[in-house]
């Protein structure tokens, strides 16, 4: 088994080994992977943070051992909290979005000056945190406030805050204890929706006075009602309500 570490501030994560195929995630600057097979061009790793096997261009791996690897594993988190910021190194200067794991920052030979999250935080502050990325556009697989998509939106949310969810929208809905009523939830709670097959496909941070904050098109406030999201600018709903859940 060999291990790795993303250098950059982005890369993609590919369903299949080809730049034309889906991008089901992103890594992000100090997010570690094992990976479990090297092609000429491609290969096929798994997170470190929610066990996504996916595909990565092989000029963008960065490897590390694995006494490295299972020693930053083993830490606490530590995440950029700004929302764009820079790591700097040997006349380097790499751009890296909020939500970067700044633990391999020495191993990689980088320097990092801004502010850092740790630990976790109380559930009030998810909606602080996820007011950050509010005008962020919808980018399928995207993880950061330059493009991110709806599942992706809340995993960043609660990780910043320190709280593990999985990486897509239908794994998410399996974590935590439903809700029967909105009237129930609290601010920090999440609203899952089906799509037209009856499967899972939205997910949103549940507000006060009845409002959410989810990406669809760009990361947006919409009000939610016992149907579903309400969408002011279209005059209409736009996506069915499944379930609630309350995570922590």
């Amino acid at each position: 088994m060999q291990y790795a570490i993303c250098n950059l501030g982005t890369v993609p994560l590919r369903a299949e080994p080809a730049h034309t195929s889906e991008m089901v995630s992103q890594l992000l600057y100090g997010e570690t992977y094992k990976i479990l097979e090297e092609r000429a061009k491609w290969s096929r790793i798994r997170t470190s943070f929610e066990a996504l096997e996916a595909w990565i261009d092989n000029k963008q791996l960065f490897k590390i051992t694995e006494l490295e690897y299972e020693k930053l594993k083993n830490e606490d988190l530590q995440l950029s909290a700004d929302l764009m910021e820079f790591v700097t190194g040997e006349g380097l200067l790499i751009p890296i979005p909020i939500g970067s794991v700044l633990n391999g920052v020495a191993l990689l030979k980088h320097q990092h000056s801004g502010a850092i999250a740790t630990g976790s935080q109380s559930k009030e502050k998810l909606i602080e945190t996820a007011f950050l990325y509010l005008n962020a556009p919808f980018l399928w697989g995207g993880k950061s406030p330059m493009g991110i998509d709806a599942s992706g939106f809340t995993q960043m949310v609660y990780k910043l805050n320190g709280y593990k969810l999985s990486r897509n929208a239908a794994e998410q809905a399996q974590q935590g204890d439903s809700l029967s009523f909105i009237e129930e939830s609290e601010p920090g709670d999440l609203a899952f929706f089906d799509g037209p097959d009856g499967v899972i496909n939205h997910v949103g941070i549940i507000m006060t006075d009845n409002y959410i904050i989810h990406a669809d098109g760009k990361v947006r406030l919409d009000r939610l009602d016992h149907s579903g999201i309400y969408n002011s600018d279209l005059r209409r709903h736009t996506h069915k309500l499944r379930v609630i859940k309350k995570i922590i």
